[in-house]
């Protein structure tokens, strides 16, 4: 008897991390259902592939419609899903919009809870992976990046909740927190990196170390030595991170670049 090619679906592949973890899965001999809103840079990634079957799905993930197709193609039997796809918000609270909010909370957190429940099935059937692809600041909440570490620190805890009662069903939970990445997303916060003292990871770095930890069962994977420490920090003396970061948002730097962002969206 054949062996079973196993399946993974990934939200948000056209770009970044979930590009380079596509090519990692591809390259671990998974047949692939790649998710994203262009279809044209799906196509780039399929194109960066390995051998292994492909399916394009372009589709908007905060939709009914957008979900239901996706489902669609994961058909009955899925071995890994990846939520991959975020939006990021940057600015002080007070600058935000109400459609700006809500979006990055229906991309980042409600359209990962309503896919995976609606994915819980297929998953089963392989006892299967849920991979949620969060962030540093779902563990450390960075002044400035409010509606986008809310989110995360909910993916987090959404994780831990689905590990514990998916359980039953086989089903295992990884959520994977790598800090700031140079992916498109970086332009949307990039006058801050200065100011905060941001080191950047590439994408495939953080992909490579991610994929090393799915695949050895790990529940919560840090991709660099520097993030384990601040999470170590976080947990023990947080009072330290409250006086970093209170410290580094209230600098002239980090305002004045602040400041021009803001300008700039309002442009």
């Amino acid at each position: 008897m054949t062996p079973r090619t196993p399946l993974a679906l990934i939200t948000g592949a056209g770009s970044g991390i979930g590009r380079a973890l596509a090519i990692e899965a591809a390259r671990s001999g998974y047949d692939l259902v790649l998710v994203g809103r262009r279809k044209a840079q799906l196509e780039e990634t399929a194109k960066l592939l390995e051998a292994g079957k492909v399916q394009l799905v372009t589709a908007d993930i905060t939709t009914p419609e957008g979900r239901a197709a996706i489902t669609a193609a994961a058909g009955d039997r899925l071995d890994m899903l990846v939520n991959n796809a975020g939006r990021l918000a940057v600015g002080r609270l007070t600058d935000l919009g109400d459609e700006e909010i809500a979006q990055t909370i229906g991309t980042n957190l409600t359209a990962a809870m309503l896919l995976t429940r609606d994915l819980v099935p297929a998953l089963s059937m392989a006892q299967g992976r849920i991979v949620n692809v969060g962030s540093m600041f779902g563990l450390i909440a960075f002044p400035y990046f409010t509606a986008y570490s809310a989110t995360k620190f909910a993916l987090r805890g959404l994780s831990d909740a689905l590990r514990r009662e998916l359980s039953e069903f086989g089903i295992a939970v990884t959520y994977v927190a790598p800090r700031a990445t140079r992916t498109p997303a970086q332009e949307t916060f990039a006058h801050l990196v200065e100011p905060f003292g941001m080191a950047l990871d590439d994408p495939e770095r953080v992909a490579r170390r991610a994929w090393g930890g799915i695949m050895a069962g790990q529940k919560t994977i840090y991709p660099g030595f520097g993030e384990r420490v601040f999470a170590l920090v976080q947990a023990f003396a947080p009072s330290l991170i409250d006086t970093a970061l209170t410290y580094k948002a209230g600098t002239a730097k980090a305002q004045a670049a602040l400041n021009s962002y803001c300008r700039q969206k309002e442009a």
